[in-house]
């Protein structure tokens, strides 16, 4: 939003009564908070109002709470002209923020947590590159550079390997997912919510992976965080339930059931250039992932068929196995190709690369079992099988960046030229 829009903004607010033309929402989502809340509400009341140059609204989204929530947040709105409630009769924090953005009439929506770890000064410097519009997204992140965080051993470990997984599976390069204080264009909001499935805590991940893919840009603010002891999340159910999510949108990514391209059309993200590839050394690292995967996969299978089949056909059952799967990974993952377009010749031409990975680790047996005075035992031929798959590995790595370059180049012809 450019400034002469935040003036008309704040020049079309009503004086007496509610504000006109919020430029800002602030949803706080609540289950059972009636002690936090009252002090919630003045804490951010009074911030908003001394250091916001525009109108902002508190929105509080009572989640189906129990106790006396509603009716405190029913007092706080009439004490104060800028609150309002909006209550679910389901919890989930997702499903009350899908509500309210996707209702709301501000240009930028927002949320944080009502224990308001996150110090609010943040708030501004989270804000203003969407009012400009500058940026697409917003989150503060306890993992930026510049952060100052107080939380338990505990905690601090499960959020870098969460955020770890996100960045391995997924490709995702913002640094933290489930920071309670994230903003977002309330246009980009509307082209984004639709495609968000989750109602819960998983909901701020999907968000972030999905406007990401879009090619939207992230603004990350370093956060100063105070953990709450008091808080009621259930951590392990809550991980599960994560890693469920991930394996669902990282499932629907390599589909092609999320349609980022038409996202991407819709919010005027295509690429500059057409066709580029993601960079290299990101490439080895998703591609070393699932090769490390993979050969673990080609081991087990190995060492299971090995004492029936023989040390051949254990050989050939198995790579073949773990190339199907591995071709199909790094498709989606490590060199971004999503759908079905193309899927079946890109298998075919995988398999041409394992064909050359089959000659070179069945070679290795063959000359193992030749130079062997006896027989070397099933460790010895697992050993300089692996050996040999690392070869074929770089092969492999360097054959599929040929085909998938290529297919690029024919989707986009006018840029290969």
């Amino acid at each position: 939003m450019t400034n002469t829009g935040v003036l008309a903004a704040q020049e079309g607010s009503a004086s007496g009564g509610r504000l006109q033309a919020t430029v800002l929402d602030v949803v706080v989502p609540v289950y059972n908070e009636e002690k936090d809340l009252p002090t919630c509400v003045h804490r951010l009341h009074a911030y908003l109002d001394e250091h916001m140059p525009f109108p902002a609204r508190i929105v509080i989204a009572d989640n189906a709470s129990t106790d006396a929530t509603l009716e405190v947040a029913q007092q706080l709105a009439a004490q104060y002209e800028n609150v309002v409630v909006r209550h679910l009769d389901l919890k989930g924090r997702g499903r009350a923020l899908h509500t309210v953005w996707s209702e709301s009439e501000a240009q930028v929506v927002s949320y944080m947590d009502v224990d308001l770890s996150t110090d609010l000064k943040a708030l501004p410097p989270l804000v203003a590159p969407l009012v400009s519009g500058h940026s697409d997204v917003a989150i503060g992140s306890r993992l930026a550079k510049g952060s100052r965080v107080v939380r338990g051993p505990k905690r601090e470990f499960i959020s870098r390997c969460y955020n770890l997984i996100l960045r391995s599976t997924l490709g995702a390069s913002f640094s933290d997912a489930q920071c309670g204080f994230k903003a977002m264009r309330a246009d980009v909001a509307r082209e984004l919510l639709p495609l968000v499935q989750d109602k819960g805590w998983f909901f701020d991940t999907e968000l972030l992976v999905i406007a990401e893919s879009a090619g939207l840009r992230i603004h990350e603010v370093p956060v100063d965080w105070v953990d709450d002891p008091d808080s009621r999340v259930d951590i392990v159910h809550t991980a599960v339930e994560d890693l469920k999510g991930v394996w669902r949108v990282g499932r629907a990514l390599a589909t092609g059931e999320l349609p980022i391209a038409e996202l991407r059309k819709a919010v005027g993200r295509e690429p500059l250039v057409q066709g580029v590839q993601r960079g290299l050394v990101g490439q080895m690292v998703r591609f070393g992932i699932i090769g490390v995967l993979s050969t673990l996969a080609f081991a087990l299978l190995y060492l299971a068929l090995r004492p029936e089949f023989g040390a051949q056909v254990a050989n050939l059952v198995a790579l073949l196995t773990t190339a199907v799967a591995n071709t199909a990974a790094n498709r989606a993952f490590t060199f971004g190709v999503r759908g079905r377009a193309g899927a079946g010749l890109h298998h075919l031409q995988g398999l041409v690369i394992f064909l050359i990975g089959w000659s070179l680790t069945s070679g290795s047996l063959y000359a193992l079992h030749t130079l062997a005075s006896s027989d070397p035992g099933h460790h010895i031929e697992l050993m300089v099988l692996i050996v040999a798959n690392l070869v074929a590995t770089l092969v492999r790595f360097i054959g599929l960046r040929l085909v998938f370059r290529h297919h690029h180049a024919r989707q986009n012809p006018a840029s290969a030229a």
